[in-house]
């Protein structure tokens, strides 16, 4: 039987959609769309640069609460507010992710406010970081 772990992080937005930030179905862990409020302070930083870095330590935060890491991503679905912001977001993501390489889905749509200048979403596998990787670069063939 599958244990299932589901993380809440006391946003109101998870009590109002019924939702969890986290589910761990076994080693598979799921991450909500998470945007870039301060969990302490409740303020979301205007500046994309510290958004998106407040993005990553909410979800450090919860894959962490569940024994995983970045290191354990394997997908990540990105949403940029405004596309003229997509390289600025992307130089970060790519900061973060720089040698984990999950596969990555990228875009534009409307966000729920327009306070928010980027969400992110991720699925991990826990310990995938300790597994063995083959790495195939098609562009090298």
């Amino acid at each position: 039987m599958s244990n299932i772990i589901k993380v809440k992080t006391g946003s109101p937005f998870e009590d109002m959609g019924s939702y969890s930030r986290l589910v761990a179905v076994d080693d598979w862990i799921y991450v909500s769309n998470t945007a870039g409020r301060n969990p302490d302070t409740k303020e979301i930083n205007e500046d994309i640069i510290q958004q998106t870095n407040q993005v990553f330590s909410n979800i450090e935060r919860a894959l962490a609460s569940v024994d995983s890491s970045l290191a354990d991503v394997v997908m990540s679905r990105v949403f940029i507010q405004n596309p003229d912001d997509t390289a600025t977001v992307m130089e970060v993501v790519g900061s973060k992710f720089r040698g984990i390489d999950p596969a990555t889905t990228v875009t534009c749509p409307p966000l729920g406010s327009t306070i928010y200048k980027v969400e992110l979403e991720v699925t991990a596998y826990r310990n995938a970081s300790k597994r063995s990787v083959t790495r195939i670069n098609l562009a090298s063939t």
